[in-house]
């Protein structure tokens, strides 16, 4: 198959998920003769963090703006088996109108913020990356998150058929390293700031950071506000590229999963992050959704904490206990959460519509 992609972002991992998930799928649809063109936006904010620039067996294009990329989008909508849509695609709601005036066999919608997509749409607020018309020009609509969210993506969007693809990891770039120094804390977090995770954070990172004044915490990610209650004992890292995930991941003990408040109230919503640390062994804290257990088997692959007090008393568990969790979540991640198994289960989902 040939995709057209139209995202956010492949080339930047900075202040978003949707890089690191691309280019495992892409390297992954590589492997099995597929190629993906994936448009993207010259963005300013991302031109200074761009990490990938090649796409394996397939093309980035990037475009100043819309009017730019429209000759050479239209070119390969003309010979591609697949166009596809990304929530928060800059371009969203054009490329959607280019994508269902093609010829394109397959027209496919990739909703990676579905909670985000649903609850503007139940206010009745504009979806910027959507048009008027909501899903119902796509033939498939794919979502990052499961559950009610399939059925809600039907009822008050339009979408005509939908399908899951979850996050997931590439095993080629997170897996286990020896630990760095600079990464070493008792219990760390990756995340870019969002205020609709901070009561999270807030419960199960910040809290136990001031009842454990002699350990360490850290946080890596970007978009944390001047005003971000910072304590004496919790240390910031700026922006990771993927390539130091795995060193952040594997130097602490456990480290901290945590999800946006409505793509938790959705539940069944794993995010990157959760299979990254999983893949490099790390044991994983996190909050707690419907559905987690469908991902990772709570106190055997992963710890679920939903107050403070379950968060220090996982900070509590030895280091034999924690590094049993870690394995155990590696080997759930390479059996199930692969990009490999993802990039199966997209082509047959593809395969479905031709």
């Amino acid at each position: 198959m040939k995709l057209v992609v139209f995202g956010l972002t492949i080339s930047s991992s900075w202040g978003n998920g949707h890089a690191t998930i691309w280019r495992g799928l892409v390297t992954a649809l590589a492997r099995r003769g597929h190629s993906v063109t994936f448009f993207e936006r010259d963005l300013p904010y991302y031109a200074p963090h761009r990490h990938f620039l090649e796409v394996p067996g397939g093309q980035l294009r990037l475009y100043r703006d819309w009017e730019d990329a429209l000759p050479r989008a239209r070119s390969e909508l003309s010979e591609c088996d697949v166009a596809m849509v990304t929530s928060y695609c800059p371009d969203g709601e054009a490329a959607g109108e280019l994508v269902a005036s093609s010829r394109a066999p397959v027209k496919a919608f990739y909703d990676m913020d579905t909670p985000v997509t649903v609850e503007r749409a139940r206010q009745g607020l504009a979806v910027e990356y959507l048009g008027p018309r909501g899903l119902a020009d796509y033939d498939l609509v794919l979502s990052f998150t499961g559950g009610e969210a399939l059925t809600a993506l039907r009822d008050i969007l339009g979408a005509r058929r939908t399908a899951t693809l979850y996050g997931s990891v590439d095993p080629a770039v997170h897996h286990p390293v020896a630990p760095q120094d600079n990464y070493r804390s008792d219990l760390s977090y990756l995340g870019t700031y969002a205020a609709n995770r901070q009561h999270a954070l807030e419960a199960l990172f910040l809290t136990p950071a001031r009842r454990l004044p002699e350990r360490k915490f850290l946080i890596g990610g970007a978009q944390y506000p001047s005003d971000f209650p910072w304590l004496a004992n919790v240390f910031f890292v700026r922006h990771l590229p993927p390539g130091e995930h795995p060193a952040f991941y594997c130097s602490s003990p456990l480290t901290l999963n945590v999800t946006r408040a409505p793509m938790a109230a959705m539940g069944w919503c794993p995010s990157g992050r959760l299979f990254e640390a999983a893949a490099c062994g790390a044991p994983v804290l996190s909050d707690d959704w419907e559905g987690i257990e469908t991902f990772f088997r709570p106190g055997e692959e992963i710890l679920v904490a939903r107050t403070a007090d379950e968060a220090v008393d996982a900070l509590s568990r030895t280091p034999d206990e924690l590094r049993r969790i870690g394995r155990a979540a590696r080997e759930r991640a390479l059996s199930d959460h692969t990009a490999d198994a993802r990039a199966q289960q997209l082509v047959q989902a593809l395969e479905q519509e031709v």
